[in-house]
This record gives C-alpha cells, structure tokens and sequence, in this order.
C-alpha cells in the first residue's frame, strides 16, 4: 500500500471516528474553536510526543477564552522531524458552559505526510466525560521530513485564568 492510500485510509477513519463515538453527534453543537502551537519534534518508527499550547476560543461572545497546556502522542509509523507548527480544531460539546471541560485525554485516529511544507489531520475524542469532539479545520502547519499514520492521544490540562489584582490599600491619615 503507498503511503498516499495509507494517509487517505488513515484521515477517512479519522473522519469516521467523530460520527461513531459514544456520545451522537446530534447531541453536540459546536461551542468554539481550539488553535494550538505544537513543539517541535522528532518521529523514530513507533510513535512521538509534542507538547502543546492552546487557546479556545469560545462561539459565545459573553464568554472568555481559555488557556490549556498538554501533549499529543502519535502511535503507530511516525518517521522523521518536523519544525513547530499549528493546529486548530472546532470543539462540539453538549452544552456551551464549559469552563475547563476541554480539559482530559483525547484518542482519535491521526495522519500526517511532510515534505517541506506538510499536512495533517487528528480527530480526537475526549475531553469531560468522553463529550467533546475536536474536528480538525486547519491542516497541521509543519516543516521537515516526516510521515505518520497512526493512533492520536492528546492530554489537555486547563490553565485557570489568574485571579484578578487586589484593590490598593487605603492609607488612613492620623491626626
């Protein structure tokens, strides 16, 4: 099989895999959009681990975006290097009050092909209580030499947003 079909193969059960989870993509909407920086990296034949930061950014306009850290991990044929890139997923949910929900291990089925410039896609499903589905709308922005077909895990870890500053100290004038 070429690495074409293999990829081709491998992003058509990535695809399959939002609409056969546990949780029936009718009872999801979509509640915003997750866009990652991902670290740079380097494939040996079994697998590789990244690290991530990420913003989401909520559809709702009353409600804030947040900040989460994390790793994904590929298993399967991962072979090569690549520069830091990008990826952005939509984020469907069964409710739109989410506050840290994103947070939790996703699994999914991933794909990349790298020559140069290269693509990838990676639906995940995770999140709280296996709810939340991350469909890729943003091909992986990478560099180097590098191709993967395979298992996608990715860990997310919530990064509160900081407490707000306390009000300055009234100085009292004695007399």
């Amino acid at each position: 099989m070429s690495i074409a079909r293999l990829i081709a193969a491998a992003v058509i059960a990535a695809t399959a895999t939002t609409f056969l989870s546990a949780t029936p993509a009718a009872a999801r909407v979509k509640v915003g959009s997750l866009g990652c920086d991902i670290s740079p990296g380097f494939g040996v034949i079994i697998g590789s681990k990244r690290t991530l930061n990420c913003i989401f950014t909520p559809s709702s306009p009353d409600r804030p975006s947040e900040r989460y850290t994390g790793t994904i991990t590929k298993f399967g044929v991962d072979i090569g290097t690549l520069a830091g890139g990008g990826m952005i997923w939509l984020v469907y949910a069964p409710t739109n009050r989410l506050d840290g929900a994103l947070q939790g291990s996703y699994a999914g089925v991933a794909a990349n092909a790298t020559v140069g410039l290269g693509v990838g896609a990676n639906v995940l499903i995770g999140g709280f209580e296996g709810s939340i589905a991350l469909q890729p709308v943003s091909a992986e922005g990478t560099s180097g030499l590098n191709i993967a077909a395979g298992v996608a895990s990715m860990v997310l870890t919530w990064v509160p947003p900081a407490p707000p500053p306390l009000p300055p100290k009234r100085h009292i004038s004695q007399r």
